[in-house]
């Protein structure tokens, strides 16, 4: 199963339904996502491809005594109810062919039980529409929403919960989505997905130590590269002197460092200092080698 996949089914199997306000919440949070049509103004109609998804808007239906049909055509499932019983929820109204939310879904207080009836709506419209791609790829959450005044309402409402969300809004499509692995990792924390939100982090912490490794190879390769490029032209010049005679012309300090970096060509500087007679720090070895290539180039 994808990631997604099994997120819904840990929410399907850890939230019970024994609390009615939060079922109706839970429920609204479905009816407001891009899955939900109206269908001439009389029924209303629930599409998943998901059994788990379609088990669990059932039950949310049965456990409020809404009455409803469920079909199957290929592989979507489908649940048809009216749209009077629909009608019944509060915070929600049925015009132009699509469920709206009202906005005083906002203002139901901000206690421990309001809060368990938000944090019920956004996982009612995250098992509705929602997606997460695989953390070891990207990361990247979606939820589509049915129209731009549903995604306005779900975006404040995680803003109350300090879940920052970026919006796409096209012709067909509103949908809300979030790319930051913290920001992902809270969300699926405020919906109850434990058992996810610890296999998320897990997956980022491997992924940032990799990028750290990554980092700092790349950095020790740079460095590297700059001493091997150094070494050359130390060495050309150091050659160029050789060849025009100038070599036994410098003093004796220069000589036994020339003499070491031509014998010793990957050796670093440090390395370099501790091989001469009376050794030098880094800086000494630096200082001769660049008097050398001011020598060389007639400086």
């Amino acid at each position: 199963m994808s990631f997604s996949s099994d997120i819904k089914q840990e929410l399907n199997k850890s939230n019970s339904l024994t609390n009615k306000e939060n079922v109706k919440f839970e429920l609204i949070g479905y009816l407001i996502t891009a899955n939900t049509n109206v269908i001439k103004g009389k029924n209303i109609k629930f599409s998943t491809e998901s059994d788990y998804n379609i088990n669990r808007f059932s039950k949310l239906l049965s456990n409020l005594e809404i009455n409803h049909d469920i079909d199957v055509n290929g592989k979507t499932f489908n649940i048809v109810t009216k749209a009077f019983d629909i009608d019944k929820l509060e915070f929600l109204e049925i015009r132009d062919e699509k469920v709206f939310l009202k906005s005083e879904i906002e203002d139901i207080g901000n206690d421990g039980k309001a809060e368990e009836k938000k944090r019920a709506f956004i996982r009612g419209s995250f098992l509705g529409a929602g997606s997460i791609n695989n953390p070891e790829n990207s990361y990247h959450l979606e939820i589509v929403l049915s129209n731009e005044n549903n995604l306005e309402i779900l975006q404040n409402i995680l803003r109350y919960f300090d879940v920052h969300t970026k919006e796409l809004i096209t012709k067909n499509r509103y949908s809300i989505y979030i790319k930051e692995g913290e920001e992902i990792s809270k969300l699926l924390a405020l919906i109850g997905a434990n058992k996810a939100v610890m296999q998320f982090e897990d997956i980022r912490i491997q992924k940032e130590m990799r990028g750290k490794v990554n980092r700092i190879v790349n950095c020790e390769t740079a460095n590297l590269n700059k001493t091997i490029n150094a070494a050359i032209e130390q060495i050309a010049a150091i050659k160029k002197l050789q060849k025009e005679g100038k070599f036994n012309k410098l003093d004796d300090h220069l000589k036994e460092i020339a003499t070491l970096r031509i014998e010793n060509p990957d050796m670093s500087l440090v390395e370099l200092g501790k091989q001469l007679k009376e050794p030098v720090g880094k800086s000494g070895v630096n200082y001769r080698l660049k008097k050398i290539m001011e020598i060389a180039n007639g400086e």
